[in-house]
């Protein structure tokens, strides 16, 4: 017994000795394990994006995993077609579920995706982090703002583009009356067949042409506080360019079935002088496999009216699902993909164009495709403008088609066109 006492005793001195030790060395004091980087709870993210085959998602994903160890991405492939993307999301969100928690999404869907519940508000986040919405370019931020809210970070954008055929013309239209008389005088040369092409088609394609000829002559569809403007003489004048382009002799007689494929086949098949067409086009012009227009296209921005140039805005931004279990930790990657670091990873690798002005500063993104590097098309980006920001925007879009497809039909007056339109969005909103 004497001797344990001796062996406790001195067990209490020897701790005793090395606590005293410790507390007057603060580095040796060990971390509590929870605040330990290594040893947090792995949480683990599930990223629907539509089908990739560039690499940008995974090493987007790969690069961010590598910086949060605690937080593993992993990424759901979704089908390319936008509307199958949509309707998997809303049957995901309407029935709360949670096995997504970040999504990307078109542009023109958060509005549809707040007012239905399914998208989680972002402010708070931006205020906390410090994030500056002022260095995206305008229109990408007004897409994702609605009823004061932000609700997705811009992730790659794009815009309508005039390209045109540098061998044939000099210098590109600057107004829609140039481009008519540019397209007439040249029409022919080069074994050209038309002078202008665009989407005319009864589809989404047709209101992205409409809102640049609209906004071009200082008309709008709906304003900023939701109303529906659209019956204006500002917006009569627009699509009544419109109707004059798409029925002159400069247009491909079938231009009421074309898309973008369409378009595109026409350009760079050499048979058009000019094209409005979307950023992705240059690189079809520019590959000598299937182009007959290699090194004699030019890029600029799209003619103006009376209120000068407007370009559609497309693009894809990136949202949280309302019912993620993780929303801290989804921020993360939603802040990271739209950051400098993670919009340079998606351009050097994919090709897509960042939301940032300052990438197009940037000598590595400029190397990446002739467009970065062209001043016209940052331009086109740092004023391109959304289609309407409006809940109902599918709704929105079908009235649109249909009634400006009548119009360049002839079958309605412009005039006739924009009180129908404004009689048919008042009640759709009204519903």
């Amino acid at each position: 017994m004497k001797i344990g006492r001796k062996v406790t005793v001195a067990l209490i001195a020897l701790a005793l000795l090395l606590a005293g030790c410790t507390s007057n060395n603060v580095d040796s004091v060990a971390e509590p394990v929870g605040n330990n980087e290594e040893n947090k709870e792995v949480i683990t993210l599930t990223y629907a994006r539509g089908a990739d085959t560039t690499g940008t998602v995974d090493a987007l994903i790969k690069a961010f995993n590598e910086k949060h160890p605690h937080i593993q991405v992993e990424y759901l492939e979704m089908p390319n077609d936008t509307g199958a993307q949509h309707d998997h999301y809303v049957t995901t969100f309407s029935a709360q579920g949670t096995e997504i928690d970040i999504f990307s999404a078109d542009i023109i869907w958060p509005a549809e995706f707040a007012q239905a519940n399914y998208a989680l508000e972002l402010d708070r986040f931006i205020e906390r982090d410090g994030v500056d919405l002022n260095t995206f370019f305008p229109g990408t931020v007004e897409a994702v703002t609605f009823k004061n809210r932000v609700w997705a970070l811009p992730m790659l954008t794009d815009a309508g583009l005039l390209y045109y055929r540098k061998d044939i013309v000099e210098h590109p239209p600057s107004t829609w009356d140039e481009l008519i008389a540019l397209a007439q005088a040249h029409q022919g040369q080069e074994e050209t067949e038309f002078g202008y092409v665009m989407q005319a088609n009864q589809y989404e394609g047709l209101i992205c042409n409409a809102i640049e000829f609209i906004e071009s002559y200082g008309g709008k569809v709906i304003d900023e506080d939701g109303k529906v403007v659209v019956n204006s003489p500002e917006t009569i004048k627009g699509i009544e360019k419109m109707i004059e382009i798409a029925n002159s002799f400069i247009v491909p007689s079938d231009i009421f079935s074309f898309k973008e494929t369409e378009t595109e086949n026409a350009f760079i098949e050499g048979k058009a002088v000019f094209a409005r067409n979307w950023t992705y086009m240059q690189s079809m012009a520019a590959n000598p496999e299937g182009s007959k227009v290699v090194d004699k296209v030019g890029f600029a921005l799209l003619p103006a009216g009376d209120a000068g140039s407007a370009a559609t805005l497309g693009g894809w931004v990136t949202m949280i699902n309302r019912y993620s279990k993780h929303p801290e930790e989804a921020w993360e990657f939603v802040k990271f993909v739209s950051s400098p670091e993670g919009q340079k990873i998606s351009a050097l690798i994919g090709g897509l164009a960042p939301t940032l002005p300052e990438l197009y500063e940037d000598e590595e993104v400029k190397s990446v495709a002739t467009l970065f590097a062209n001043e016209e098309f940052v331009a086109t980006l740092q004023n391109a403008v959304p289609r309407p920001v409006t809940p109902i925007y599918p709704r929105i879009s079908d009235i649109m088609q249909i009634e400006l497809s009548r119009a360049l039909a002839g079958r309605i007056s412009a005039e006739e066109a924009t009180k129908n339109m404004q009689e048919k969005m008042e009640n759709a909103l009204a519903e």
